[in-house]
């Protein structure tokens, strides 16, 4: 390392203005690491006001910072904020030839002429739509969060990240829409029940997303209080799968077909039956991995133990069983100990204890595991009975209306 700094060229290049400089970084940068997308608008943004004497550089990348802090570290946050942005406020921005719709195709471009056009309103209404995108988004973990915030993590889990285009509209939008939290929670809540069912059905695709939610917007029109909850109801209804489209999915090999859309309704309905004497924290994470993850009952690995195989009536019988549902939703389950459990039968999975002699597994209380705790056996009669059992909590819990 001594060697190559020793060997190093500095050269100092002088220019006439700060804009000159960051077209000249941007150009002398392809040479090396290409820049992000949002590195070049950031860029674009500085240059410009820097150019039209609007801000100093100083204050634009202050400016620009305060809504990178609202948005994270996270660049692909970011970026989706960035296309979100437009796409929700579209109507309302400078007109942008030839863009309809925001995407990763065209993002610079857009920004490049909104920047041109309406620099310092581009800008300031970029620091306060950060802000609500950052919650929406659960970037800043509260101390205290609000009903409304825990409807924005459960949206998260669901994968319904699409959604946060309309959401930033509205709560952008809240009090000229009357619309109180509890009214913004139940869109969350819908919008909820839409993903879990767009993620294990497909549909609506996802080229539909951004459009089905800016003509959303669009939609909402005069309506205010209540009835931009029909609005939106009406609009997502309009799209998802039926209830006996919906129903043949968890009643198949939900896990895999989508393994996070499994773990996320298995993880809900434990979640729903704690109470604040026996709440647990199902999505705590050790360095970067969750510490409870999905259990198979009857495991999905090979070579199955003797007993197992003996119980489900022989090699080849426990075979074709293991094949047909091990990824049902009713051979799965959460627990911490995943790993410690593997091949085992089903007897010692139920009543394994930890090193102090406390119950795990099948018997660590969530009510998700209360029926393993008294089988005494796990046949492919036992997970047909509990998958039609937990298909229709599932059905329940995330209703179209």
């Amino acid at each position: 390392m001594r060697e190559a700094a020793l060997q190093a060229v500095i050269v100092k290049i002088e220019v006439a203005s700060h804009a000159d400089a960051f077209v000249l970084f941007e150009s002398l940068n392809n040479r090396g690491m290409p820049l992000s997308p949002v590195d070049l608008i950031k860029n674009h943004l500085l240059a410009e006001s820097e150019k039209k004497q609007i801000m100093n550089v100083d204050q634009a990348f202050k400016r620009w910072n305060d809504m990178l802090t609202s948005l994270g570290d996270g660049y692909s946050t970011q970026e989706r904020f960035l296309r979100h942005y437009y796409n929700a406020f579209k109507t309302e921005l400078p007109d942008v030839s030839n863009a309809s719709v925001a995407t990763k195709s065209n993002r610079i471009r857009i920004y490049e002429k909104l920047l041109e056009q309406d620099l310092k309103k581009v800008v300031d209404a970029f620091v306060d739509a950060g802000k609500i995108y950052g919650r929406i988004n659960c970037v800043v973990e509260l101390d205290q969060p609000t009903s409304l915030d825990r409807a924005f993590q459960r949206l998260m889990r669901a994968q319904g990240a699409p959604s946060y285009v309309l959401l930033m509209w509205l709560m952008t939008k809240q009090d000229e829409l009357e619309l109180s939290n509890a009214q913004v929670e139940s869109v969350v809540d819908r919008l909820t029940s839409f993903f879990v069912r767009r993620n294990l059905t497909g549909y609506p695709p996802t080229y539909a997303l951004a459009k089905l939610f800016m003509t959303t917007i669009d939609s909402v029109g005069d309506a205010r209080d209540d009835d931009v909850l029909k609005v939106v109801q009406e609009k997502l209804n309009s799209v998802s799968a039926s209830n006996d489209e919906f129903r043949g999915r968890p009643l198949g090999r939900i896990y895999e077909e989508n393994t996070d859309v499994a773990r996320f309704v298995l993880t809900t309905l434990a979640e729903d039956a704690m109470t604040n004497e026996t709440k647990v924290d199902l999505w705590r994470q050790e360095k970067n991995h969750f510490v409870c993850t999905i259990e198979h009952i009857l495991p999905q690995g090979e070579n199955l133990p003797t007993a197992l195989q003996e119980m489900l009536g022989g090699k080849e019988v426990a075979a074709q069983v293991q094949e047909e549902h091990r990824h049902r939703l009713g051979n799965l389950t959460i627990t911490a100990y995943n790993s410690n459990l593997g091949n085992k039968s089903f007897v010692e999975k139920r009543d394994r204890q930890d090193s102090r002699g406390r119950y795990i597994d099948y018997r660590n209380g969530l009510s998700l595991n209360a029926e393993l705790a008294v089988r005494e056996s796990w046949a492919a009669g036992d997970i047909d009975e509990r998958t039609n059992a937990l298909a229709n909590k599932v059905i329940a819990r995330f209703p179209l209306a």
